[in-house]
């Protein structure tokens, strides 16, 4: 299951209640993403839900996609946001903290530590795979990025 899976709006029956309708808990949810992101949902929320939703919109559903925003855009920018927090130096807890203060989301800290550490065993094998292949510059470069994630 990918970590987007494991990613809640906060305040979700507050948002329901504000918009006048029900939607899945889960961030990435298609009719999550539907709901919140149409111009008709943004009126009716709160001055500062809407400024968070309105971040998390710019930040992670600005893409050219024909699909979007089910293209896998939001996903994948999202999990980059993830892993620079972490190269940042925030552990768990504390990315948990920054992205419910940046766009009022939340993820259990263990689901984080797991997320962190799948990727680090991901780079660790990228790294010996270019070993074995001989590709020294990409070996290095998936070395650098494991280095910086678990610090």
């Amino acid at each position: 299951m990918a970590i987007t899976d494991k990613i809640y709006v906060k305040n979700h029956q507050q948002l329901a209640s504000q918009l006048e309708t029900s939607f899945p808990k889960g961030a990435f949810k298609g009719a999550t993403l539907d709901i919140l992101f149409q111009g008709e949902g943004l009126a009716k929320l709160d001055d500062a839900s809407r400024e968070r939703v309105l971040d998390f919109a710019e930040d992670f559903m600005d893409c050219e996609c024909q699909a979007a925003p089910h293209c896998g855009c939001p996903e994948r920018k999202f999990i980059t946001y993830l892993l620079e927090l972490r190269e940042q130096g925030l552990g768990p807890d504390a990315i948990v903290d920054v992205m419910t203060d940046d766009y009022m989301l939340y993820a259990y800290p263990g689901d984080v530590l797991s997320f962190l550490d799948n990727s680090i065993r991901t780079l660790e094998a990228v790294e010996t795979l270019a070993s074995v292949d001989g590709n020294r510059e990409i070996e290095r470069l998936a070395g650098e990025r494991r280095n910086h994630l678990a610090r």
